[in-house]
């Protein structure tokens, strides 16, 4: 595979996908190009960080190049593609960007144009992502190959219909601010018994990596709840409060609140 890969913006998600690809000097792009508008310091930045080519004006860089990464926000998608649509022979169109799935691509694009859409998520940069990826009816085994290259340089990929990715961008991409979210809140539990926030930080760390470990090993949660919560117990009261609470039901309305944004999203 010889495959000259361009970034259409330079954001975190862009930064990951590249700092994974130029690990591997086997990974087959022969050019990588980022091309950000308004952000020339970020740009010199990743030059000088990963080697990789740079451009303040991705329209003069689009046929140059085998295959595009979208990495912009989902509002600027469809100027986008219309603007590509008058410029690419064939190219391989790939997008990060949330709700933008390949037919979205495929209806605003030239007929035939190989299209496909990745949800990584904040694990992408320390090659930690589980993405969930889709593909258009008109991706070959050679784009296959490309798209392998750029999520396995991020972590593990699971291939979904894009309706199912559509279901399950909260649950992979966004889920880890909701983590994030719960992670605080025990810090700030913990901090109230006087202990330091970076003791803190310490405690709550560990714990969630050694549970997300237990849960690796295929126990299902509800298993590994029991283990910990004997009846009557300490544990076993915390689980009450959060099921009086309605934890579980409050996780559900936003992910459905998620993804309902993503949706809607797009234009």
């Amino acid at each position: 595979m010889v495959t000259k890969l361009l970034f259409i913006g330079a954001g975190r998600m862009a930064e990951a996908i590249i700092s994974g690809l130029t690990e591997d000097e086997n990974n087959g792009f022969t050019r990588v190009t980022v091309s950000n508008r308004a952000d020339t310091e970020k740009l010199e930045r990743l030059k000088n960080t990963y080697g990789v080519e740079v451009s303040s004006d991705w329209k003069t860089e689009v046929n140059k190049h085998d295959a595009i990464l979208l990495a912009s926000p989902p509002h600027t998608h469809n100027e986008l593609l219309r603007q590509l649509s008058g410029m690419i022979e064939g190219q391989f169109i790939i997008t990060v960007a949330a709700g933008i799935d390949p037919s979205y691509m495929e209806a605003r694009l030239p007929d035939r144009t190989p299209a496909a859409w990745i949800m990584p998520n904040t694990g992408a940069q320390i090659g930690q992502s589980m993405s969930t990826f889709a593909c258009g009816n008109y991706v070959e085994e050679n784009h296959r190959k490309i798209l392998y290259k750029i999520l396995s340089a991020i972590g593990e990929a699971e291939e979904l219909p894009e309706e199912q990715v559509h279901d399950l961008t909260a649950i992979t991409g966004s889920a880890p601010a909701f983590l994030y979210a719960f992670a605080e809140a025990l810090e700030e539990a913990a901090v109230s018994y006087e202990v330091s926030p970076d003791q803190a930080r310490k405690l709550v760390t560990h714990m969630l990596k050694g549970s997300a470990s237990m849960l690796e090993k295929g126990e299902s949660p509800q298993t590994l709840m029991q283990q910990v919560a004997s009846p009557g117990g300490s544990t076993a009261e915390g689980l009450r409060v959060l099921e009086k609470e309605n934890f579980g039901s409050l996780v559900k309305k936003a992910v459905k609140a998620t993804n309902d944004h993503a949706r809607g999203g797009k234009d």
